[in-house]
């Protein structure tokens, strides 16, 4: 007998606790801690923007290591650095001189549409104003077609530095400006028409643009407002930002930095020699470190995900073959990546989950509500709840056993922990007929 599933739910909910101790995962411009206010009371945050970023870089770091469901696939990088790429290829491979590699390149991008910085400023004249995610051998690719096409594309940069230069107006005080502006004697600025890039070598540029087939652009979506006819794409992934369940609690660490030349001269006694600073640490200061149980939560939209990769050339079939593989790598990266900050004075990369929740639905389920009342760390006979991280599970697990009952598209729901105590606990909380796994691949049907 063939065995028969039911179709698979439009959206896959991923829940996650995980208690952290004295970690510094991001931080604000002042580098403190950020914050948010939720249920009348502080909350630590770490917000999805360092979650998203850390999960789409430990995906992108196993493909291209050959390691996980994505192995070998097609991956996208963010950067402003688009026209020192491909100028580095224009030099290594293609054999072209540097100076003119970089000129050439930012020409055809900036022709193309892109925005750069301020050609005086040597730091970011070479980069674009805004960060493009666009796949990873795009460099390759334009400098592949202007190398192509040298001959012609030589002339037509000489021709476009040389209009450029000449649309750049002498820098003058605004109040000699508008004098000669009143009385009708300041020159006439003459404005030359940029020649337009050529078609072929527009079309090659958006080519190499567009998100073909990068999984991870597909998954987390891109916005390129500078050039309107280069596709955008809508991400599947939902982050939310984690806030700690319980009411937020700081310590500003002071730390003070040995000097070890001064020590070891001090240790064996070679005081004579002439030092400048013989008092004292080599450095302090002080670093704000945060602890609390966190609430995660991130959503895939598996329809929109089938669609931005068939919107990238893929067909149906490989599309769809593509979408399950790109799920399964979502969901390590959301429970495996972590952002790096502070990782190597912390140690906070190497922390697990407390619990992983994942369900399917037709719309997406966030169970932030669950935690707007802060959990009471107090003893349960002192009228608290106890650890954040067992009562975080109880609080979790109920409310989704209750919206479970009232919303029968919800199903498959499956619960993961790291944390042996939790899965003790599961043996006396498990009223949702969830699959208990114990691995991450598990947590997808």
């Amino acid at each position: 007998m063939t065995e028969t599933f039911a179709p698979r739910g439009q959206f896959l909910s991923l829940h996650l606790l995980e208690t952290l101790v004295a970690v510094l995962p991001v931080r604000d411009e002042n580098g403190s801690p950020k914050t948010i206010v939720f249920g009348g009371v502080e909350r630590h945050m770490i917000t999805s923007q360092a979650r998203r970023r850390a999960e789409r870089v430990h995906a992108r770091n196993r493909a291209n290591a050959g390691v996980g469901p994505l192995a070998g696939r097609t991956t996208g990088v963010r950067t402003r650095e688009w026209a020192l790429l491909t100028a580095r290829v224009l030099e290594t491979v293609h054999g072209w001189e540097k100076d003119e590699a970089v000129v050439t390149a930012r020409a055809v991008l900036e022709a193309t549409g892109l925005k750069f910085g301020d050609p005086a400023k040597k730091t970011v004249a070479d980069l674009t104003k805004v960060l493009l995610f666009a796949p990873a051998d795009t460099g390759e690719r334009i400098a592949g077609h202007i190398a192509a096409a040298a001959d012609s594309l030589r002339g037509w940069r000489d021709e476009y530095l040389a209009a450029q230069a000449a649309n750049v107006k002498p820098k003058r005080g605004a109040r000699k400006a508008a004098e000669e502006a009143a009385n009708g004697d300041g020159e006439a600025a003459e404005t030359k028409d940029l020649p337009p890039l050529p078609k072929e070598t527009r079309a090659a540029v958006l080519t190499a643009l567009a998100p073909r087939d990068a999984i991870d652009i597909a998954l987390y979506g891109r916005f390129l407002a500078e050039i309107a006819d280069s596709p955008n794409v809508d991400g599947a992934v939902q982050s939310a930002h984690a806030f700690t369940i319980q009411e937020a609690e700081q310590v500003d660490d002071f730390y003070a930095a040995a000097d070890d030349a001064k020590l070891e001269r001090k240790k064996n006694a070679l005081d004579f020699l002439d030092a400048a600073d013989d008092a004292g640490a080599g450095m302090t200061g002080y670093q704000s470190l945060i602890s609390g149980t966190f609430y995660r939560h991130a959503v895939l939209d598996r329809r929109q995900l089938k669609v931005n990769l068939q919107a990238a050339g893929m067909a149906e079939a490989e599309a769809a073959q593509a979408a399950i593989a790109a799920e399964q790598e979502f969901v390590n990266a959301f429970v495996e990546a972590f952002p790096d900050a502070k990782k190597n004075s912390t140690a906070s990369t190497g922390s697990l989950p407390a619990l992983v929740l994942a369900f399917e639905g037709e719309r997406p389920y966030s169970y932030a509500g669950a935690f707007q009342k802060p959990v009471d760390e107090n003893p349960e006979d002192k009228g608290g709840e106890g650890p954040a991280g067992p009562a975080g599970v109880k609080r979790l697990l109920k409310h989704h056993a209750f919206v479970s009952k009232r919303r029968p598209d919800i199903r498959t729901a499956r619960l993961l922990t790291y944390d042996p105590q939790i899965d003790a606990l599961l043996d006396d909380l498990d009223p949702l007929s969830a699959t208990r796994v114990d691995s991450i691949g598990g947590l997808t049907p």
